[in-house]
Order: C-alpha cells, then sequence, then structure tokens
C-alpha cells in the first residue's frame, strides 16, 4: 500500500465541507478507510480504457415525449363549474398575505 493520501487536515476539512461533525474516534476509523478507497481508485487509473468508447446511459433508456399539439382550451364556464367558489369569471380563493 502507499502512503495515505488522506492526511488528518484534510480529513477535518473534508467533514466541515459535509458538516460532519466526526468524533476523534471516527477519525482514527476512517483515514485508513478512505486511503484504502483511493489505493483502490490508483488501481483503477492502471486498467488502460483507450479501446472503451465513453459512455453516459449503459441502459439505453431514452425519454418518451409526445409531439406537442395545439388543441383548444376548456371554456371558461366549464373550468369554474366545480369550482367552490367563483367571483367575476375567476377562481375565489383564500387570502394567503394578510394586509
Amino acid at each position: 500500500m502507499s502512503s495515505p493520501k488522506i492526511t488528518p487536515d484534510l480529513l477535518d476539512h473534508l467533514a466541515h465541507l459535509a458538516r460532519l461533525g466526526l468524533t476523534d474516534q471516527e477519525k482514527l476509523q476512517f483515514l485508513p478507510q478512505l486511503s484504502s478507497i483511493l489505493n483502490y481508485f490508483d488501481i483503477l487509473q492502471t486498467v488502460d480504457t483507450s479501446t472503451i468508447p465513453p459512455s453516459f446511459q449503459i441502459t439505453s433508456l431514452q425519454n418518451i415525449t409526445r409531439p406537442d399539439a395545439i388543441n383548444s382550451s376548456l371554456p371558461q364556464p366549464s373550468a369554474l363549474s366545480s369550482a367552490p367558489k367563483s367571483q367575476n369569471g375567476y377562481f375565489q380563493v383564500h387570502n394567503t398575505i394578510k394586509k
């Protein structure tokens, strides 16, 4: 294993950024674990991927959309017919802002 890439100061900085309140015991536990994870990334960096095309969607899923179509609007009386209250052709609702 190579030298640890995560120093206690770096761990403190990362914990601060993530708003994690780590105890000293947790820091001692996480330092070797995080360093080990970074060592695995070093191993992955050695794999030759030059012949593999980049992929951003491995499941071949695509958005299914319908074409836009212009339709007629619902007539105002029909829209207001199921409203509990209406006034002057508009929906009437309770005040949300007190005066």
